[in-house]
């Protein structure tokens, strides 16, 4: 029957997927109920002190603020343009009439007809288009706090220190998101080589994901230690 070869598809590739979405329901639940135990919520808890501190004094601080946002401003920068370039690539890829796929048709698991291929393209571009206008977004925003973060301070001025902090949040946000689509874009980039490595691929990244957005709670007790 038909459907044999799209069992392994239908199956191990939208568990991958229900796998990263879970990770992440269950981490944005950990930074509502217990954010200090993220880096997203220390980060954020930094930036509420960071700005009102380089408002402050922005005479002195003026080159530390502007660096710094520039720094993430080159960061959203490169993960957008890369972002782009591969689905540049991805489209000159469909659009090209030399085929890949012969040479490894009988090396993968999955379905690798011309309908699920050109499917694999297009879920990709969609993703890494995401990514691109999560970035550029938040780029849009770390240039308004760039630009904002040097105003006059007066008593009647609508640039108050929790508006930037406000925009902060959203662009650090943005590129959070940004860079959540592009990395499981990459991981179903091994898509093209079948479901089993994209299915691997995505246990491996929750792995690596859970190591870095999680606080090690030995840090908690040698801090209250030290104090």
């Amino acid at each position: 029957m038909e459907w044999r070869k799209y069992y392994m598809d239908l199956m191990l590739v939208p568990l991958g997927l229900v796998i990263i979405l879970t990770y992440h329901v269950w981490l944005w639940h950990k930074c509502r109920t217990q954010p200090f135990t993220t880096i997203f919520g220390r980060d954020a808890d930094g930036r509420q002190f960071w700005v009102p501190a380089m408002m402050k004094d922005i005479d002195k601080k003026s080159i530390v603020a502007v660096q710094s946002l520039r720094n993430l401003i080159m960061g959203s920068t490169l993960m957008a343009t890369t972002s782009i370039l591969i689905c540049a690539g991805l489209g000159a890829v469909i659009s090209s009439t030399y085929s890949v796929k012969k040479p490894i048709n009988d090396s993968i698991f999955g379905a690798h007809g011309e309908y699920i291929l050109a499917l694999k393209y297009a879920i990709l571009l969609a993703i890494f288009s995401f990514s691109f206008i999560c970035h550029t977004i938040s780029i849009r925003f770390l240039n308004q706090v760039n630009i904002l973060i040097c105003t006059p301070q007066d008593v009647k001025s609508l640039v108050t220190p929790q508006y930037l902090t406000e925009l902060m949040g959203k662009a650090t946000t943005l590129n959070i998101v940004g860079n959540r689509f592009f990395y499981y874009a990459l991981s179903l980039l091994l898509w093209i080589f079948g479901p089993v490595l994209t299915f691997l691929s995505s246990m491996a990244m929750v792995f690596i994901l859970y190591t870095v957005d999680f606080v090690d709670e030995n840090s908690n007790k040698n801090a209250e230690d030290f104090i």
